[in-house]
């Protein structure tokens, strides 16, 4: 949508925190607030190879975008959209995520990227056993037993035997898992699971979910990337009478036959993503599909260029072509890749650990031995119904802990308390576990926290990227709720625009055909003799196909004269065709009717007719933010900026 990629651009040029400079003037004032010349200077620098080829009068285009941004912020503020719950969160979310990338803690960071590419390199097929257990229990021998015994039945009986007499579905899980690498499951799990050798059954460990055993069945090589393509008939079809089972058989026939498998896939694949392509897919590894049976059957293929029987998956029927199989990939290849999963994965934990420890050798921190036995004084039942609340003579002013020159209050633990609750709804638990948990919750919290106080001082680039993501985030949702739904919700501005610019919406030229496809000339020819004599579909398919052979098969539909399933040259006119050679075979074209080029109605354009709109809105919008906010530009300023930007 061009207003939201417009928005988007406008983010990468959004303003930069300014600090001390040399000697620095006024550009320009909106709504009587300076912007610097070095703040535009910076802007304008960062995006040049934008700009490096244009002439001085696109400097001035720039500072219109400049100004337009300007001005939506000072909309977006008087809104007090800054104040919005959720556009706080989000903030907040971005925040923290940005200041982990900034702190100086990396060997755990390096050593769970490698971890992870070691293990990324092997599959391992396991099962498990897992007794449930309350993440806040602080009894676990009972769960921990029951698990060991079970692991020793398995042993004895064997997995399916125990599965049988054992698995309830709600405290006991005997599960098979499948292949699996890292990152699919729980670091924890990952990691036994890896540590646990093929044929074996490791000793219980502990997840949030409860006591496991896990029983490994086997390790593969990682079967690395595959580059296939494929031909997809729908299981939902528009022609009622098209069975898909027999429509990818006849294609198999078509390629069993000697024709292309990417003629074949631009004439008949449903996929339509890769149909133009000669079905032709972008690589892919195992577990990366959301179908395991088409990428069994892809990685199944032993050699470029094999073909598979057709198959059934969950989306259609196939036949798969593979391409070219590459092994994985080198570590340094991967290592971005895999770094952002790992910070996105339960190891993000451990990562926490590490920059809490490094936090705590920088700054000085005190503690209140007492907070812990006083605060789990106050807790009851209340706490599981989500009822517990502090009580009125609650000593919220004394301090839990200090950090530098910031001291942290019972009253600001009292409400993490509050807060955190919701995660024990309807659960049991020690109070002193809940206690220790939440307060090295919060502890760590508060630690980063207070580092993000501190950095936007300490770090300039923090600074800035951290202001980039401010701005460019209130810019999104002042635009949603000014111009995007706006535009999609108001049926009465739409249909008046549309009825005011009805000329710009236009079908092109389509036709409704019947498609009759042979890869030889002469049954090209029979089809045609015989669907110029009104013979069925049906009776030219029984005339000409037999058992071993399919010699014809048929299309139907209503497409755009230029659809790449018609012949670029084919005539334009009601009824049947010559004989057309297209994608390696020869057609024969019924067009059953021709629909001209018209208007199209407002819910066939809708998506472009609410693009325009929302396009015409905001350039309203845009005036009317000139005329609430007075915008001045000092000249001399501007001058300068352009003479420093031509002589750079």
């Amino acid at each position: 949508m061009k207003p939201k990629f417009k928005c988007l651009l406008l983010v990468i040029l959004a303003l930069n925190l300014s600090f001390a400079q040399e000697k620095d003037e006024v550009l320009l004032t909106v709504d009587g607030e300076p912007v610097m010349t070095s703040e535009f200077l910076r802007v304008y620098n960062k995006n040049l190879d934008l700009v490096k080829d244009e002439s001085q009068k696109d400097v001035d285009g720039y500072l219109k975008l400049f100004t337009e941004y300007q001005l939506k912020l000072k909309e977006a503020k008087r809104l007090k959209l800054d104040e919005d719950t959720k556009y706080q969160r989000e903030f907040l979310r971005y925040k923290n995520q940005l200041t982990k990338n900034y702190l100086s803690e990396n060997k755990v960071t390096d050593a769970l990227v490698k971890e992870a590419y070691e293990r990324n390199s092997f599959d391992i097929s396991a099962s498990h056993v897992l007794v449930r257990l309350d993440a806040n229990a602080k009894d676990t021998i009972d769960a921990y037993n029951q698990v060991l015994k079970l692991r020793e039945r398995v042993l004895k009986e064997g997995f399916d035997t125990v599965k049988s007499a054992m698995h309830n579905g709600q405290t006991i899980f005997l599960e098979d898992l499948g292949y699996f690498s890292a990152f699919k499951m729980v670091y924890d799990f990952e990691t036994a699971a890896y540590n646990t050798p093929k044929g074996e059954i490791s000793m219980p460990f502990r997840t949030q979910f409860g006591y496991h055993v896990v029983k490994v069945n086997d390790k593969r090589p990682s079967r690395g990337t595959i580059t296939a393509a494929h031909i997809m008939v729908a299981l939902q079809q528009k022609d009622t009478l098209l069975n898909p089972e027999v429509r990818i058989n006849d294609i198999y026939k078509k390629l069993q036959q000697g024709e292309k498998f990417e003629s074949l896939a631009k004439q008949f694949s449903d996929d339509k993503s890769s149909a133009r392509n000669g079905g032709n897919l972008s690589p892919f590894k195992s577990g990366q599909l959301s179908s395991t049976i088409f990428e069994d059957y892809a990685f199944a293929l032993k050699n470029d260029g094999d073909v598979s029987k057709p198959f059934k998956s969950e989306y259609g029927w196939h036949i798969v072509k593979r391409l070219s199989l590459e092994p994985i990939q080198s570590f340094e290849e991967l290592r971005p890749t895999i770094e952002s999963k790992v910070k996105r994965d339960s190891r993000s934990q451990l990562i926490n650990e590490a920059m809490v420890d490094e936090l705590k050798k920088r700054y000085e921190i005190s503690y209140n031995d007492d907070a812990k036995p006083y605060f789990e004084s106050l807790l009851d039942d209340g706490y599981f119904t989500r009822s517990w609340r502090l009580p009125e003579d609650f000593e919220k002013e004394r301090t839990v802990f200090t950090i530098g020159n910031r001291s942290f209050t019972y009253d600001e633990f009292g409400s993490h308390l509050v807060s955190a609750q919701l995660t024990y709804a309807n659960k049991k638990g020690d109070f002193s576990v809940i206690i220790n948990k939440e307060f090295d919750k919060f502890f760590e919290s508060s630690i980063l926290q207070y580092r993000e106080d501190n950095l936007e001082f300490e770090n300039e680039d923090f600074a800035n990227i951290l202001k980039e993501y401010r701005d460019g985030l209130l810019l999104f949702d002042l635009m949603e709720k000014e111009i995007w739904n706006k535009a999609s919700k108001d049926s009465t501005g739409l249909e008046a625009y549309y009825q005011k610019h009805k000329t710009k919406y236009l079908w092109d030229d389509r036709v409704e055909v019947l498609i009759a496809t042979s890869a030889d000339e002469d049954y090209a020819k029979k089809a045609l003799k015989m669907m110029k004599n009104g013979k069925s579909e049906a009776n030219i398919k029984e005339t000409l196909d037999t058992d071993s052979k399919k010699n014809i098969i048929f299309t139907k539909g209503i497409f755009n004269v230029d659809d790449p399933k018609l012949p670029s040259n084919l005539e334009v006119k009601q009824g049947v065709s010559k004989i057309y050679t297209h994608n390696d075979a020869f057609h024969v074209i019924d067009i059953k009717s021709v629909l001209p080029a018209g208007n199209k109605t407002l819910q066939e354009a809708k998506g472009n007719v609410i693009n325009d709109y929302q396009t015409e809105i905001e350039a309203n919008w845009i005036d009317s933010l000139h005329k609430r906010f007075k915008v001045e530009v000092n000249e001399n300023a501007l001058e300068k900026v352009k003479t420093k930007i031509n002589n750079q």
